[in-house]
């Protein structure tokens, strides 16, 4: 995807069975928890372009939050601090290709960053 893209979005629930029925239900997503992330069950739309995960809500995290490509990580976490925003959750790293960020913007409001693959790199 394009640096800017929105690639993932995470929505916190308190049962995944119920919500994934739920949403399944709604918009026709399909839920299933992927080899490697178990208890973080990813949702694809029919688009098969849109997708995300269910994850446990608790107090810290109770409103969706969408994931956003960037080139580095690195970068945005230092020019959302020139900014005025704030680093949520450092970089961590998801798989060999790829890492994730949280960070806050003026008003409070929570994005999370994206870089890398979803896939192996071609050899």
């Amino acid at each position: 995807m394009p640096h800017g893209d929105i690639t993932h979005i995470e929505i916190p629930v308190t049962d995944f069975a119920t919500s994934g029925s739920f949403y399944s239900a709604l918009f026709g997503w399909q839920i299933a928890e992927a080899p490697g992330f178990e208890g973080y069950p990813m949702w694809q739309a029919p688009n098969k372009i849109s997708g995300g995960a269910l994850t446990k809500r608790d107090d810290d995290f109770t409103q969706p939050r969408s994931y956003v490509e960037v080139d580095s990580i690195d970068d945005a976490l230092a020019a959302a601090k020139a900014n005025g925003g704030t680093v949520v959750a450092e970089k961590r790293q998801i798989t060999e290709t790829s890492w994730w960020a949280i960070v806050a913007d003026p008003d409070g409001n929570e994005l999370g960053l994206y870089e890398g693959m979803t896939a192996a790199p071609e050899s």
